[in-house]
Parts: C-alpha cells; structure tokens; sequence
C-alpha cells in the first residue's frame, strides 16, 4: 500500500460513516476495510501511518493542537495526529504545511464554542487491528521504529506564552481565546 491508497482507505473509511468528523467511527470503517486486504497491505499501512506521524511530527502543528484542546501532552499530541489524519488527505496537507490555517475547519470551530478535544486514539491502532481481524495475529515484530525528526527550536517557548501564540498562530489564538 503506498500514500496514495492510504488516503484512498481513509476517504473511504469517511464516505462511509453518518459523522465525517468521528474518529472512533473512521478508525472502525478503515480498520474494516483494511482487514479486506492481504496481510502485506495491512503491513504496508502500518508504515504509511507512522510515515505520516513523523512528517506530521512538528513544533508548530504541536502549538496548534495545544491551543486547540486547551493543553496537549505527548500522547495527546499522537492523539490530535490520528484525528489529522482521520480528516482526511487535504485537511492533514494543510495543517501540516500551515497550522493556523486548522482555525478555518467549521471543526475546529465547532471545537472552539463546544470545548471538546479534537482526538483520534483510534486511528493510530487501524492497521494492527485490521491485522489481528484477517490473520488472528498481531502486527509481525520487525517493523521499523518511528523516528520521529528533531523539533524546531525556533518553537522552543512555552505554549501557554499568550503573546507568543497569538503572534505565530493569530487565527487559532484569536479562535480560542475569545
């Protein structure tokens, strides 16, 4: 499975749930529909998502997802990932290439006025379910790592730095700080 039929899974996986924003429920079509295929796309999947949590692996995404859930741990920040990810190919492009641009998404809008977190745990785990629902067994245990690249330190300060925030992502501070 290359990038692009990793995208066409998740499209695919959203064209079938009611609510396109619904994590729990893409995770659950693209890990059915993955399970469809021969072990080796799965396996093939796997690496094509950890590929896009290091591209996805930056300090201004991760300032981005701190503004927009109100704080954001390293686990929460795999978390606001998978949700990207979820949201499909041009949404995860253009948060990963301009993340103030994420305050335009009537998503994230809609997160701003509810206050809820915008995460997908479940999106992470698609490819090593789908592999247990076709084959009964976990993911094999020689797949490469993750490495994630070095974060830039021109983002080195501290995410709860209001003037900071507002200076480098005006739009979702002025989204969630209103």
């Amino acid at each position: 499975m290359n990038r692009h039929e990793f995208w066409e899974l998740i499209a695919a996986a959203r064209d079938r749930v009611q609510a396109p924003y619904e994590c729990e429920a893409i995770a659950s079509e693209a890990t059915a529909l993955l399970a469809s295929r021969p072990a080796e796309e799965i396996v093939a999947a796997e690496g094509m998502l950890w590929d896009l949590m290091s591209e996805s692996y930056t300090n201004p995404l991760w300032a981005a997802a701190y503004e927009i859930n109100g704080g954001c741990s390293d686990d929460g920040f795999d978390y606001f990932r998978g949700w990207l990810i979820a949201q499909g190919r041009e949404v995860f492009e253009l948060a990963v290439a301009e993340p103030d641009a994420l305050a335009e998404l009537p998503v994230v809008q809609a997160a701003a006025d509810s206050g809820i977190d915008l995460e997908g745990e479940d999106v992470l785990g698609i490819a090593w379910d789908a592999h247990i629902a076709a084959t009964g067994n976990q993911l094999p245990a020689d797949q490469p790592k993750l490495q994630y690249p070095q974060l830039d330190p021109d983002w080195n300060f501290s995410f709860d730095d209001r003037g900071e925030m507002a200076r480098r992502l005006p739009r979702l501070a002025a989204l969630f700080r209103e």
